[in-house]
């Protein structure tokens, strides 16, 4: 049994119920939430970005939800830092710290760390991004594919920056970036308890086109146009997201309002995907297969269920 501060890991792609999941947990022993989701922790991004209600932030205290201004850059490098200083503050308070999100490769920064990078020559650098002039995003991204499928298959070919930067990797040094992953040595902080939500595909897809639909509903576009009011755009790293770049697409009179609409439901179910062939890779997983929101609870009870009986057993040794 491991000495390690337990931390509980609930993790699965987007519209996959993840909050409802914490939340029920939440009332059945003490936690406080951590958000492992690289757009929740923005201001402003509320609709688009599906956060918890006002509500359910009041039922419990939540982390890395409206942390920073659009405009502010945060990496997974941040995150580990200021994480684990919170899971720490968490652990001090006799709570269990519930990690919740999608975003992977937060998760595995904040439980295992993160591989140091290696120095990019300013030859490497500027070679990549005249090519990025020349050739475009999808050319970049193809070449990814070539030399390291492992760690494009995890990637949207549209976030540019992340292909660049696993492109310099490789041109600096010869070694895929994906390599550099694996060659991390990982030391034990916590003893994480992974759990994650696995719906039937075409179940998890009709999902997120209602939850897309309802979006509108509670105002999406007016959120945009505010945040556009404020200054705030897609030239953003923040607003470079699924829902937002589309927005602001139709805001510009590039594309109408109904291939706004499909568009969003067509990339979220895109990244959706991507989500799963990341988190699939992680073995310390264990898979819940749901068909219906009213599992939920039912998963919660068996979740707590295993961790009081692992603390048993280390009390009885």
């Amino acid at each position: 049994m491991s000495t390690h501060p337990k931390i509980l890991v609930i993790v699965g792609p987007t519209a996959s119920g993840k909050t409802a999941l914490a939340l029920s947990i939440a009332k059945k022993i003490p936690v406080e939430i951590i958000s492992a989701d690289s757009r929740q922790i923005y201001k402003y991004l509320t609709i688009g970005t599906a956060k918890p209600t006002e509500q359910e932030l009041d039922q419990i205290h939540h982390h890395f939800i409206d942390h920073l201004e659009p405009n502010q850059k945060f990496n997974a490098g941040d995150f580990q830092e200021q994480g684990r200083k919170v899971i720490s503050e968490i652990l001090e308070k006799k709570k269990l710290p519930v990690i919740v999100g999608g975003t992977g490769l937060y998760v595995k920064a904040i439980i295992d760390g993160f591989f140091e990078q290696p120095e990019i020559s300013g030859e490497v650098r500027t070679l990549l991004e005249h090519r990025l002039v020349r050739e475009g995003k999808d050319a970049l991204f193809k070449e990814l594919q070539s030399i390291d499928p492992e760690s494009a298959s995890t990637m949207d070919a549209s976030k540019f920056r992340r292909v660049i930067r696993a492109l310099e990797i490789f041109h600096e040094t010869g070694t895929p970036i994906s390599q550099f992953h694996k060659k991390h040595n990982v030391t034990l902080m916590y003893d994480a308890h992974f759990f994650g939500l696995n719906w039937e595909r075409s179940v998890l897809y009709e999902r997120i086109n209602n939850r897309v639909d309802r979006m509108f509903g509670e105002g999406f576009l007016e959120e945009v146009k505010q945040l556009k009011k404020n200054g705030y755009d897609d030239r953003f790293q923040s607003l470079q997201t699924v829902g937002y770049k589309e927005a602001y697409a139709f805001l510009r009179n590039e594309i109408s309002k109904e291939r706004m609409i499909e568009l969003m439901k067509q990339n979220t179910r895109r990244f959706a995907k991507r989500q799963m062939t990341w988190f699939r890779k992680e073995e310390r997983i264990q898979w819940f297969d749901l068909s219906s929101e009213d599992q939920i609870e039912l998963i919660a009870e068996k979740i707590v269920d295993q961790l009081s009986t692992r603390v048993n057993k280390m009390k009885k040794m």
